[in-house]
Order: C-alpha cells, then sequence, then structure tokens
C-alpha cells in the first residue's frame, strides 16, 4: 500500500464577505447576469462567480467593501437586489 487514502477531497472557496475559506456547498454562489447579480445556489450558470456565506451579515461585509466589482471583474456598483431577497428568503 502506498499510505494513501481513497477519500474525496472538499472544494474549498473563500467567502468574499467574511474572507473566511469554507467547504463550496456552504456557500452561495453569485454570478453577473445583464449587470445585475444572480444567487446560482446549483453552481451551473455560465461566468465567472463570487462565493459567499448564505448570511446577510457576509453579505453586508461584502457590499462594504465592494467585493463583488472586484470579484467579478466589473466596473461600477451591482444590483444585488435578487441576492438579498433569496438569502432572506432561505434563512431559517
Amino acid at each position: 500500500m502506498s499510505g494513501r487514502t481513497h477519500a474525496r477531497a472538499c472544494p474549498e472557496r473563500t467567502c468574499v464577505g467574511c474572507r473566511e475559506r469554507a467547504a463550496k456547498r456552504d456557500l452561495l454562489r453569485i454570478v453577473l447576469i445583464k449587470g445585475e447579480c444572480a444567487p446560482d445556489p446549483r453552481g451551473t450558470l455560465p461566468g465567472r462567480g463570487a462565493y459567499v456565506h448564505p448570511a446577510s451579515v457576509c453579505l453586508d461585509l461584502a457590499v462594504r467593501r465592494r467585493a463583488f466589482p472586484r470579484a467579478l471583474r466589473v466596473q461600477g456598483p451591482l444590483d444585488l437586489a435578487d441576492v438579498r431577497r433569496y438569502i432572506e428568503q432561505s434563512a431559517p
């Protein structure tokens, strides 16, 4: 035996709000669609994505830090109404 385990590695991403690393499945992917940020819970939409914890605290931190335009590589402010609505609806 080579000593290697056959356990699959869990991909990690960094939350653009709190800057903590977490498992990809625990974060919400945000993509840019026609100038508006859209939530991508399944992670299948095309394009560059930014990851954030599905909590309003992390979303507010990301907005305050202007992290979404930087992560998505676009200029100017972005409309995050759909993302905020999704997070509020999915909160327990």
